[in-house]
């Protein structure tokens, strides 16, 4: 099969595209056809070394992809041959992830997508997970308001349409008008420029007594925003790392009894992780996910694609499979 690699890390230029073993399935595992792999921050952080060095002789990048079962491994029931489904966490501590024509997951991995476009089954995975565990860990949000930080994003878009499926009403905040469209798009009924003086001023005009979660992706810059526009008991749940670190305030969030969550979905709870699935399954199977603009890309130009995601495109990042 056809596959991006690389078995050093390193600039984008570490990625090539060559020719490898397509892989079978072992024991509850199963093989999916390709037709999209999403790219996320993940990806090239990881390919950088970010996060550690290369566990394998070589590692396929990706986590995200929709496509279809081809094979599956024993006692994985025969019927789910030929069902399309989306992808996630393939290339966690595995060496096939979905910047390849093929990749071997665990069963529970590869979800159903239904009639879902691969578009938006590979714009899951990370993004969609990330945001439903940000949004729904610390219990339901019927009837609140929640502050979506990067609402453009695509954790932030997630959370958005999560949100509103949920029965929560959304502010989102972001950094110009053209990222505010998409967040309008998405359903936020309120968008502010979190660059502006007046933002929590904003932000307190549309929930006055102030919003029940926020999802956050820069925890240091924006704490000062979030506790002046949280409500008592409220949860902040930052998903992000880009800043090493961020000053905590001990009594602005201790005398609200505020809390704050730290998200890494890769390591969240595994009931945790199953309720996330579901729950974006839930809501992918009565249309309340979108796709966010696409920024397509050949395998062959993987390493544009992943250069396109640290240089902060906006909308999603997309690798269409041969």
């Amino acid at each position: 099969m056809l596959a991006a690699i690389y078995s050093e890390t390193g600039g984008s230029d570490v990625l090539r595209v060559e020719e490898v073993p397509t892989p079978s399935p072992g024991p509850g595992e199963v093989r999916v056809r390709l037709r999209v792999a999403g790219v996320n921050p993940t990806d090239w952080k990881a390919r950088a070394g970010e996060t550690g060095g290369v566990a394998f002789d070589f590692q396929v990048p990706g986590q995200d992809g929709a496509g279809e079962i081809d094979a599956v491994g024993s006692g994985v029931d025969e019927s789910r041959v030929g069902e399309r489904v989306w992808v996630y966490f393939a290339a966690w501590r595995r060496q096939w992830g979905t910047a390849a024509q093929y990749c071997v997951v665990p069963a529970q991995q590869a979800v159903p997508l239904g009639s879902a476009s691969f578009d938006l089954g590979a714009s899951l995975g990370i993004p969609a997970l990330t945001a439903y565990h940000c949004l729904l860990a610390d219990g339901p949000i019927d009837g609140q308001t929640v502050l979506v930080a990067g609402g453009a994003g695509a954790v932030g878009h997630a959370a958005i349409e999560l949100a509103r499926w949920s029965g929560a009403d959304v502010v989102a905040t972001v950094s110009g008008p053209e990222k505010a469209e998409l967040a309008r798009a998405a359903g936020a009924s309120a968008v502010v420029n979190y660059r502006s003086e007046g933002a929590a001023d904003e932000v307190r005009a549309f929930a006055p007594d102030g919003v029940s979660r926020i999802v956050e992706l820069a925890l240091g810059p924006n704490l000062p925003l979030d506790l002046a526009v949280i409500a008592p008991h409220g949860v902040i749940a930052t998903y992000a790392a880009d800043q090493a670190t961020a000053e905590i305030p001990v009594r602005p969030l201790m005398a609200p009894n505020l809390t704050l969550r730290f998200v890494l979905v890769y390591t969240i709870p595994r009931e945790a992780l199953r309720a996330a699935v579901e729950g974006v399954s839930q809501a992918l199977a009565v249309g309340a996910l979108t796709c966010l603009p696409v920024h397509r890309f050949a395998l062959e130009d993987v390493a544009g694609a992943h250069d396109a995601v640290q240089g902060g495109a906006v909308g999603k990042v997309v690798i269409d499979l041969p």
